[in-house]
């Protein structure tokens, strides 16, 4: 697991606890009496008590990372909602939020639904080949047939 601040660097979360003298958990303020505990944000928690502050998701168990910002320690979805930048997606207009997947062509970025062909429609899979020629986004063989009967020349870049 990784901790990342707002500098983005990773730190290692889960620690060997050393014989001998037991960590307070910054959570509940108990001793940690497991073998294992987790670090993050220079102090120790238990794994039930290190929790996103949006959602309670237990951190340790959601994925490899935690994000912190304005004292709060929070999960990669909650920290995107409340921090991440939203657009509009170049297709369709409609505002995409900050922790939705996207495509991205050059500026310009689109809903995983929205990234197809804008004259067939066609939606490409992985390894398809696509074009963008006058801001728009083309299958293969739209841009060819486009090069071929002179479409495009016409058109102002």
């Amino acid at each position: 697991m990784t901790v990342v601040g707002k500098e983005g660097k990773g730190v290692p979360m889960l620690s060997v606890q050393p014989k001998g003298r037991q960590k307070g958990c910054a959570g509940c303020n108990r001793k940690i009496k497991d073998r294992y505990l987790l670090k993050a944000l220079d102090k120790y928690w238990h794994e039930d008590c290190l929790k996103c502050a949006c959602c309670d998701c237990r951190l340790g168990e959601v994925g490899s990372t935690l994000y912190t910002k304005a004292n709060l320690i929070l999960c990669r979805r909650d920290y995107l909602r409340l921090f991440g930048t939203t657009g509009n997606c170049a297709a369709c207009s409609k505002l995409i939020p900050a922790f939705e997947m996207v495509m991205r062509a050059r500026d310009n970025v689109y809903h995983l639904d929205c990234f197809a062909c804008q004259l067939c429609n066609q939606r490409f899979c992985v390894g398809d080949k696509f074009f963008l020629k006058n801001n728009m986004i083309l299958c293969q063989m739209d841009y060819e047939e486009g090069q071929l009967n002179g479409t495009f020349e016409s058109q102002v870049q």
